[in-house]
C-alpha cells in the first residue's frame, strides 16, 4: 500500500511540476483500520499555485491511468480526496477543484471538507510531501454536533432499507463513532468506536454490532457469503433502531 501511496503522491506532483504546498493523508489508513476490500485512501492535496485546466484534466483520470500501468494493483482505486489550491481552499474561493469519490471523479467549483475529515487530518493526518502542519484549525463543538446532526438526518432518510454490501453493517460502525464524539468531543476509528460502544453497552442490541465489527476487521472473508448479504440485506430496522440511541445523545 505505501509503495502505491508514494507513486500516486509523485504522480501528483509531477502533473503540478512541483507547485505542492502539501499532500496529507487522513482516515484509517492514518488510524489503524484500514481493511482492503473495505477502507478508502483518504487524502487531501493542496497546491502552491493555480490548476491548470488541462493538469486539472490529468489529475482528473490519474486513478485510472495507474490502474490501467498495474492492473493488479488493487490501491489505486482505493484513493479517495480532492486537489485544490492552496489559497483557494483556505478562501473557499474556487476556480477549479480536482475531487476523487466513491461513485467517480468531477472537476468542482466548490468544496466543503466536513467537520469529521477536518478533525481527523489535525488529530490523526500524516503529512506525505510538502508542508507537515494542516493549515486550518481544528473544528469546534457545535461544527461537530452540526455534522452528526447532518449524519443523523441522512441515516433516517437513505438506511430504512439496506442492501447486500459490506457498508450496510458499516452504518452500525457510523452511528457508534458519532456517539462517541458527542461523548468526548473527538473521533476515532470506526472499528474503535464499535468496541467502544460494545464495553459500554451504548446499544441494547450488541450482536448486530459485534457482527459489524468482525466484518470490518476481515472483509474480504465476509464480501462474498451468501448468509452475510441475506443478513446485510436486512439490517434497516437494526440500523434505524440504533439511530433512536444517536437521536436522544444529540438531545441530551
Amino acid at each position: 500500500m505505501y509503495n502505491s501511496i508514494d507513486k500516486m503522491v509523485n504522480e501528483i506532483v509531477s502533473v503540478m511540476d512541483g507547485e505542492i504546498y502539501g499532500i496529507w493523508l487522513y482516515g484509517s489508513v492514518t488510524m489503524d483500520d484500514f481493511r482492503p476490500g473495505w477502507s478508502d485512501i483518504d487524502f487531501v492535496a493542496l497546491t502552491s499555485g493555480p490548476i491548470k485546466e488541462k493538469q486539472a484534466e490529468r489529475l482528473l483520470h490519474l486513478r485510472q491511468d495507474c490502474l490501467r500501468n498495474e492492473p493488479d494493483n488493487r490501491y489505486y482505486r482505493s484513493f479517495e480526496g480532492v486537489i485544490a489550491n492552496g489559497d483557494e481552499f483556505l478562501k473557499q474561493d474556487f476556480s477549479r477543484v480536482v475531487y476523487w469519490g466513491t461513485s467517480g471523479e468531477k472537476i468542482l467549483d466548490r468544496y466543503d471538507l466536513d467537520p469529521f475529515a477536518r478533525c481527523k487530518l489535525i488529530k490523526y493526518g500524516k503529512a506525505v510531501y510538502g508542508n507537515r502542519e494542516w493549515p486550518l484549525p481544528e473544528p469546534g463543538r457545535a461544527e461537530l454536533v452540526d455534522a452528526i446532526r447532518a449524519h443523523y438526518d441522512t441515516i433516517r432518510k437513505y438506511a430504512a432499507e439496506t442492501n447486500d454490501t459490506l457498508y450496510s453493517c458499516g452504518w452500525l460502525l457510523d452511528i457508534a463513532r458519532c456517539v462517541y464524539t458527542l461523548r468526548h468531543n473527538d473521533v476515532i476509528s470506526k472499528t474503535q468506536a464499535g468496541i467502544w460502544a460494545l464495553s459500554n453497552h451504548i446499544f441494547r442490541e450488541e450482536e448486530p454490532l459485534r457482527r459489524a465489527i468482525e466484518i470490518r476487521q476481515n472483509p474480504l472473508k465476509y464480501k462474498d457469503r451468501p448468509d452475510v448479504k441475506v443478513w446485510l440485506s436486512s439490517l434497516g430496522p437494526t440500523v434505524q433502531r440504533y439511530a433512536d440511541v444517536l437521536e436522544k445523545e444529540l438531545a441530551v
